[in-house]
């Protein structure tokens, strides 16, 4: 989330302009203030009246207004940003960064800026893999601007290739990485279970859950924002997972998602995350061939499945922080309770499926978040983006 941050976005000139208006749009919904320079060739490519329409505030082109001589300090600028984001950056704008140009507002307030700064770069693919843009980007990344690299595709001269400005969504999630650059989470390890298993009865049935997902979903994707290291290890979901900053291990039954989920914990593990709704029963045997219906009834034998939190627990490493969930109907915290000794948690999160709202399925989720020492953190519903928030936060300063 970016409520409350200050972005300063430049606009230089080139066809990627047009995405500009729909980033302030993001910008803006999330929650952040947006000031945007622009150069006069970016004038050409998409109007200041949409851009101050759409950011709410005037647009800054010139060092001062000739008409009545107010002076726009590029010094103050810098000091109000919380990110300098330069979205398009022409290879024309990119060479003058890199020499320290300083012949408009824009790069003037470049050379002032105390804060991150970041550039999605917008060109054709020659013009992008030229030797002297390569250098120039390489010398701007050593001078400590993150590269948003752009995306291949169709350019504007019909060519196809790399250089197209990467898209606002993601341009967003790279925002949302550099402003909590500085969080404790930075460079931590952080393995994640999410979604539902399914357990094969035959070649085309199984036995699941409503589980969807979406809530290891969101701590995979805000921990990852904050600078960590994220693998999602999950089941079937019907949301698409599209961060660069994930790296997502997709698998069916309860059994894969232990062996992938035990592999990856060995490897190396600051933070193991057990949200998925492992299923708690599999078929004794799996039939190879589709089960006809002979009769009215069908009995199934079942067998109790693998318990991953249950089993990395028991191996748990010294420094390795687990926080369980625990999804119950009765006797909710007692149960809860009972998990964290059992499973070796250090914290576990409990919600109820008798909270509207709440639970599998639902873009909302009403959680508590309770530590093995008995600390209690009660929420109330709230977006399950913003629950998988507090439970970062709740872990950073819980346990680092």
């Amino acid at each position: 989330m970016l409520k409350g941050k200050h972005i300063l976005l430049g606009i230089t000139g080139s066809i990627a302009a047009y995405k500009a208006a729909y980033l302030i749009r993001l910008l803006v919904k999330e929650g952040a203030e947006v000031k945007v320079i622009m150069t006069e060739m970016a004038k050409q490519f998409i109007t200041p009246l949409t851009i101050a329409t759409l950011s709410k505030n005037p647009i800054l082109v010139d060092f001062y207004n000739p008409e009545n001589g107010d002076w726009n300090s590029h010094v103050s600028l810098g000091l109000w940003s919380d990110l300098y984001l330069i979205a398009p950056a022409s290879a024309n704008t990119m060479a003058k960064m890199a020499t320290g140009t300083a012949d408009n507002l824009l790069l003037t307030t470049y050379l002032s800026a105390r804060c991150p700064v970041a550039i999605a770069p917008a060109m054709d693919l020659d013009m992008f893999m030229h030797p002297a843009t390569r250098n120039n980007l390489r010398i701007l990344e050593t001078n400590g601007v993150s590269i948003i690299e752009p995306a291949s595709g169709e350019l504007a001269s019909g060519l196809e290739g790399k250089g197209r400005m990467e898209e606002p969504e993601v341009i967003v999630k790279h925002i949302r990485r550099i402003l909590h650059s500085q969080s404790a989470m930075k460079g931590k390890r952080v393995l994640i279970t999410a979604g539902p298993t399914r357990e094969a009865i035959d070649p085309v049935r199984f036995i699941s859950n409503h589980s969807s997902g979406k809530m290891g979903i969101s701590l995979a994707e805000e921990f990852a924002y904050r600078g960590a290291v994220v693998t999602l290890i999950c089941g079937p979901v019907s949301k698409k997972i599209d961060n660069p900053f994930i790296r997502v291990i997709n698998v069916e039954s309860a059994q894969e998602m232990y062996e992938q989920t035990s592999k990856e914990y060995e490897n190396g593990t600051d933070v193991a995350i057990f949200s998925a709704a492992v299923a708690d029963f599999t078929p004794d045997t799996i039939s190879h061939r589709k089960i006809k219906r002979n009769g009215d009834n069908l009995q199934l034998s079942l067998k109790p499945g693998v318990d991953i939190a249950q089993e990395l627990g028991k191996r748990k490493h010294k420094d390795t922080i687990h926080i369980g969930f625990a999804l119950e109907t009765d006797n909710e915290e007692a149960n809860a309770q009972e998990k964290i000794k059992k499973k070796n948690f250090d914290a576990i999160v409990l919600n109820s499926l008798r909270d509207k709202g709440a639970g599998f399925s639902h873009d909302t989720n009403k959680v508590t978040f309770i530590t093995s020492e008995g600390k209690k953190h009660p929420f109330g519903l709230k977006p399950k983006s913003e629950v998988a928030s507090d439970i970062a936060d709740l872990t950073e300063t819980n346990f680092f």
